[in-house]
């Protein structure tokens, strides 16, 4: 018999029986859409914690930073050990080129943070750190209007959240006193930099009329500098990344700007000096970043970091622990959607088993006529599987009904503070859903086929 023939055959036994076969295929799917549903809640959870790991630095970049933590305020002498401790891991110019040529290392940018004070008009923004990164680094930041810097520029990229950081000198009010925002133009007038913190601090507590109460002579006011922002991070002021709250600038440029702000030899704030106050003789970075070619290679090159000595950390050490806890909600949530289709199973069987009571007498004729026992197991097989194929085709399309009335109610915008969908299927999902429902149908009709095919012939045909 060919297989047109059975397929024909068992078609038109599902439609002799109308009303029967559609409560089976109803089980079906409700079973499948249960299912799909479910995984597609557990993969958008996956893909929403994913894309938030990613929004706070990319997984392929690892932060760097010397076992002293915050590169400086450490006493040393002659670069040897102090108080009898081990000696710091500073990160120089010499251990960034050190990082650059490790195995699986595209790049490296060193990092240096420093604490100034930048004015524009009446407002002042105290303690507001500049960041001197590579132009690596620069070209992650995500702009919203301007330009990057130029390799040795001095040009500025302001966060997106930086203007709540400037006061009104004159009142000492700022954005969380009147919850106004400061009348500050990054881009349409320059700003005025103090980078000698410590001196324009001295200066300020220094009595009026130019002479200290103690008669001590008065520390001079620090000159300030004229920069101007170049490019300004994207977003506004509700929006957070981890390029909102500072300012940045090309480490080259930086450098270049320190150099006129300090004389040589003269202790940096911020940077590590010897037991006698006075500068290294090198400049010492905040941290570094290094980047890695793929991301089944960043604990691989973050272990050897942390091997010799420094402290390391990245997006994929949150990525681990997340997937985890999302794999956990998929299987969880797969496993009751899959209690459904077990249910609908448990009805195909049920289904095809009363088939063969009502058709025994059939079922003896075509065994009598000399039909082969596959043809009749087939037959069954065919006819059950068919059922699954019907509802997981139809329980796709509620899926995607659910799923859109889900995403459309549901604002992961409020819940994870990123944009996007909260049950998503994918095209392989749904395929895999109408493969599973045939096999699961194809399955719960293998009983009853044995069944058929181990009747026998005489005795069927005399029932009645």
């Amino acid at each position: 018999m060919r297989i047109s023939d059975l397929l024909t055959m068992s078609i038109n036994n599902l439609r002799r029986r109308k009303l029967r076969t559609v409560l089976t295929v109803l089980g079906v799917i409700i079973g499948t859409a249960s299912i799909v549903v479910m995984v597609s809640l557990g993969i958008g959870l996956n893909e929403m914690t994913m894309e938030q790991i990613t929004s706070y630095g990319s997984l392929t970049t690892i932060d760097v930073r010397s076992n002293t933590g915050y590169g400086g305020a450490v006493a040393v002498e002659g670069g040897g050990s102090s108080g009898g401790s081990a000696e710091p891991n500073y990160i120089t110019d010499q251990v960034i080129e050190q990082f650059s040529r490790m195995e699986h290392v595209t790049g490296v940018s060193p990092v240096l943070d420093m604490n100034v004070v930048m004015r524009q008009g009446v407002y002042e923004a105290q303690y507001l750190t500049l960041r001197g990164v590579s132009q690596a680094y620069l070209e992650q930041i995500p702009l919203g209007e301007g330009k990057l810097p130029k390799p040795g520029d001095t040009g500025l990229v302001v966060g997106n959240t930086v203007i709540q950081q400037f006061s009104n000198a004159k009142t000492g009010k700022g954005y969380w006193d009147t919850m106004e925002l400061p009348d500050v133009d990054f881009m349409g007038q320059p700003l005025f930099v103090i980078f000698d913190m410590d001196a324009y601090f001295q200066s300020q507590s220094g009595a009026s009329g130019g002479s200290s109460e103690d008669g001590a002579e008065p520390v001079k006011p620090p000159k300030k500098y004229m920069m101007n922002a170049v490019g300004m991070v994207e977003g506004d002021i509700e929006t957070w990344n981890s390029y909102s709250y500072y300012v940045y600038m090309d480490i080259d440029g930086m450098k270049s700007q320190l150099a006129r702000a300090f004389r040589k030899g003269t202790l940096i704030p911020g940077q590590p000096s010897n037991k006698r106050g006075k500068a290294l003789g090198y400049l010492v970075y905040s941290s570094a970043q290094v980047y890695v070619d793929d991301m089944e290679h960043v604990d691989e090159v973050q272990k050897s970091l942390a091997d010799m000595g420094f402290q390391v950390s990245s997006q994929m050490d949150w990525l681990e622990s997340s997937r985890q806890q999302s794999n956990m909600v998929q299987a969880v949530l797969g496993g009751i959607g899959a209690v459904s289709l077990f249910v609908a199973a448990i009805g195909i069987a049920n289904t095809m088993m009363m088939s063969i009571y009502e058709r025994t007498k059939e079922i003896g004729v075509m065994k009598v006529l000399g039909c082969d026992m596959g043809n009749i197991r087939n037959m069954f097989l065919i006819e059950s599987g068919f059922i699954g194929f019907m509802g997981g085709i139809v329980g796709i399309g509620l899926s995607f009904a659910v799923s859109f009335l889900v995403n459309h109610f549901v604002s992961m915008a409020q819940i994870y503070g990123v944009e996007g969908n909260l049950s998503r299927i994918p095209p392989w999902l749904a395929l895999a859903a109408v493969g599973f429902a045939v096999l699961v149908g194809m399955g719960a009709g293998f009983i009853p086929a044995i069944r058929a095919m181990a009747l026998s012939p005489l005795a069927a045909i005399r029932n009645e």
